[in-house]
């Protein structure tokens, strides 16, 4: 009844698609009348309908193909989406992977499904953004932010280039952080077609050689080097106290401290992950302090400042981890003294980077004050690096090889059992002709009656 009253009067009964009444008296366009190529105008204007096969016409249209160039090869779909399309969420790409609109080389693929360079990279039309879903604009850097910026480089080529970062510059943003490095990497994009991109990270008090990718390509090969433990990072630092072995190796494993919301780190012998830090000392300022040479062997958070703060020599102005016992009287400046001094890793053209970060302000005045030499700051560095994969290869082997000479002194000691004498008369296993031998198996089940039988005591 409802329904009926909301038709015109002389339309009950025969509604069809055609002019149809609108709830205010006027009459309209049926479907007939769509126009998919029209602007929507105001509500009224709208049409009230489409059939499939005009949407399908629109959807086919507007696909769009993409070519997997040699910079994208080997990483995951989702991934590709978030270099080259920003605008398009992860929960869209996932959509499209769901219902079969996006594919690799005509087959269907998955957001975790990895592309090769020279596939076709199939992406459905691009769908209307809600109202209200602006996006960010990017603030544009002004020419004093671009000069700092660029004053930071050390080192540029066409696939990497390498800052030396300031004491107190953040390496990216953070709930309260708005200036950091990451926000001036616009500012280094130079000859390239995309912005540098970050590869590792140095705390924000942590001065020295921080190594960016200049293209996508780039960033993945230098990953993997970082992730395989194959870099060398060297680290300069003045230390409280001496320490009695001039060379040494701490090994404690790490792990967040309960109660600082992660960002403190502490020594867990239990569920801590392995960290491993090397530490050389460079020359004495007396009993007072001793400037060291640092190599992180793991990449754990804040490694060198806990374990240096855990052996009883926290580095001069970590009062995070050293308290009020980090730091010097007298004109040394209260800042923290670890500065990244030197980076070296494989460049993917084939050749070694090797550069070095000059030191900060205060970390040279430091070194002036204490009478220290600045000459014998760059140790030989040992061509082999503890803890990379040769020693982690070697160490496989040696371990493979060791289980392999537990087994074979089991084997050996077979038919001896510890504690239980073997019984007189009674032949073992090896001096046994047949032992080993597989009995026939249809007389087993004789054989085994048969000893049933003889067993059973007579009435």
């Amino acid at each position: 009844m409802g329904r009926r009253n909301r038709l015109c009067p002389d339309l009950r009964g025969r509604f069809r698609a055609g002019p149809f009444c609108r709830p205010d008296g006027r009459e309209g366009a049926g479907m007939s009348g769509f126009d998919p190529t029209a602007e929507s105008g105001s509500e009224e204007e709208k049409p009230q309908g489409s059939t499939k096969e005009q949407m399908q016409a629109l959807k086919t249209l507007d696909v769009r193909q993409f070519t997997i160039s040699a910079d994208d090869d080997d990483i995951r779909v989702d991934r590709w989406f978030k270099r080259h399309m920003e605008d398009v969420p992860f929960n869209i790409v996932s959509r499209w992977a769901r219902t079969g609109q996006l594919r690799l080389d005509g087959k269907r693929v998955s957001p975790g499904d990895r592309v090769q360079a020279g596939q076709i990279l199939r992406v459905p039309p691009q769908e209307i953004e809600r109202p209200g879903r602006v996006a960010k604009a990017k603030a544009d850097l002004s020419q004093d932010q671009i000069d700092f910026a660029r004053e930071l480089v050390i080192h540029k080529d066409k696939a990497a280039i390498i800052v030396n970062k300031p004491p107190g510059l953040a390496t990216q943003g953070g709930s309260k952080t708005t200036t950091h490095l990451d926000g001036l990497l616009d500012a280094l994009t130079f000859d390239a077609k995309s912005r540098p991109k970050l590869v590792h990270r140095l705390d924000k008090d942590t001065s020295g050689a921080i190594l960016l990718a200049r293209s996508p390509g780039a960033a993945s090969f230098f990953s993997k080097r970082f992730s395989g433990r194959d870099v060398r990072k060297v680290y300069w630092a003045i230390v409280m106290g001496v320490p009695e072995i001039a060379d040494g190796m701490i090994d404690l494993p790490l792990s967040k401290q309960p109660g600082s919301g992660g960002e403190k780190m502490h020594v867990d012998e239990e569920n801590g992950q392995s960290a491993k830090s090397r530490y050389r000392i460079i020359e004495r300022a007396g009993n007072r302090a001793c400037w060291v040479e640092l190599q992180p062997y793991t990449g754990r958070t804040h490694q060198l400042r806990v374990h240096m703060a855990a052996i009883g020599h926290p580095i001069v102005g970590d009062g995070k981890y050293g308290g009020k016992d980090a730091f010097l009287t007298g004109t040394i400046s209260r800042k923290m003294h670890l500065h990244a001094r030197r980076l070296r890793i494989e460049h993917p053209d084939g050749h070694t980077l090797d550069v070095s970060a000059d030191l900060p302000a205060h970390f040279a005045e430091t070194v002036d004050n204490l009478g220290l030499d600045l000459l014998l700051g760059d140790l030989p560095l040992d061509e082999k690096k503890p803890g990379g994969k040769l020693v982690r290869k070697q160490q496989a082997r040696a371990h493979a090889k060791q289980i392999r000479k537990d087994k074979r002194g089991e084997r050996r000691g077979r038919g001896e059992v510890t504690g239980k004498p073997t019984k007189a008369g009674k032949p073992t296993k090896r001096e046994r002709p047949n032992a080993g031998k597989a009995t026939h198996k249809k007389n087993m089940p004789h054989k085994a009656k048969v000893k049933q039988a003889l067993r059973k005591k007579p009435r």
